[in-house]
């Protein structure tokens, strides 16, 4: 096997371990709307209205990465927004801990206010921060087996 080959196969591991948390978290965030809504306003940083924008389409960003991503479609842009989305998350949980607010994420549903002492915020961040090392990979190396990207690119040489 070569070393691309392998590096191909690494990729199309991580594009899909990142689609099935984006269609994971999405699916769960759309399920129950209004629990989705709670967790966003717990974050307390978005004025009243962006809160309800928010809430409401963070399920349909998420499903939308996922299936882009297990198809391969766009895989680099769909990687590079959500390095992005990645990034918000990391900074909107490590702003709440420095705040000394007490939530849950509700990354994967759920969320809003917990009881003190019951916060998660290391293993959060560091869960996010692996899955922004999945994304920045599918940046940077974008080729994967699978993917319908491979489809639309001409090979070198190609008539």
């Amino acid at each position: 096997m070569t070393k691309g080959t392998v590096l191909d196969l690494v990729g199309t591991l991580f594009r899909l371990g990142l689609a099935g948390v984006w269609l994971v978290s999405g699916w769960l965030k759309a399920s129950d709307p209004n629990q989705t809504y709670i967790a966003v306003q717990a974050y307390d940083v978005l004025p009243g209205g962006l809160v309800s924008v928010t809430a409401a389409a963070m399920p349909f960003l998420e499903l939308a990465l996922g299936v882009l991503l297990v198809v391969g479609l766009g895989t680099r842009l769909t990687a590079l927004l959500s390095v992005v989305v990645l990034l918000a998350f990391i900074a909107a949980v490590a702003q709440s801990w420095a705040r000394g607010l007490s939530i849950d994420c509700g990354c994967f549903g759920g969320g809003g206010p917990v009881a003190e002492g019951d916060t998660r915020y290391p293993e959060e961040i560091a869960r996010d921060i692996g899955f922004l090392v999945l994304a920045v990979w599918l940046a940077v190396r974008p080729r994967t087996r699978l993917a319908l990207d491979g489809r639309f690119t001409r090979t070198a040489g190609a008539a």
